[in-house]
């Protein structure tokens, strides 16, 4: 019983939180921002229209992704280890380090099931690559 509890309250503090920013997310787009009788309710800039200059991304963003490519190319131990090297060298790194391994779990799921992710699992930020793949299996 305990563990069936601890199950369903994992699987609630994973899902919910992305629930509820989709659902926040889907709400704002869905609202009339402007007061004309447009037929769409979010209008796109033209590409005449747009802007040059991008935002720049967050050097964690970066690795993320740098990481998750890399997790597709080779496999997750080849990017939790630069992980964890970045980590020890960079400590804006070691701040996103959980969600970073979150994410590479995630990914690794995608990639080779729960079962053939789960072999790489390592102590890298605190088991949260672990998390990410045992999110991914509920």
């Amino acid at each position: 019983m305990n563990t069936a509890a601890r199950r369903i309250g994992r699987t609630l503090a994973l899902v919910l939180p992305v629930v509820l920013v989709l659902s926040g997310t889907l709400a704002v787009t869905r609202v009339s921002w402007s007061n004309s009788d447009s037929g769409s309710v979010l209008a796109a800039a033209s590409s005449k229209q747009a802007s040059t200059r991008s935002v720049p991304r967050a050097v964690h963003e970066v690795l993320r992704d740098q990481l998750v490519a890399e997790l597709q190319e080779k496999d997750p131990g080849v990017a939790l280890t630069r992980l964890q090297q970045e980590s020890d060298r960079r400590p804006s790194i070691a701040r996103h380090c959980a969600t970073i391994a979150r994410a590479l779990g995630r990914a690794a799921v995608a990639k080779y099931g729960p079962q053939g992710a789960q072999k790489f699992s390592r102590p890298v930020c605190d088991t949260s690559f672990a998390s990410g793949v045992a999110g991914q299996t509920d």
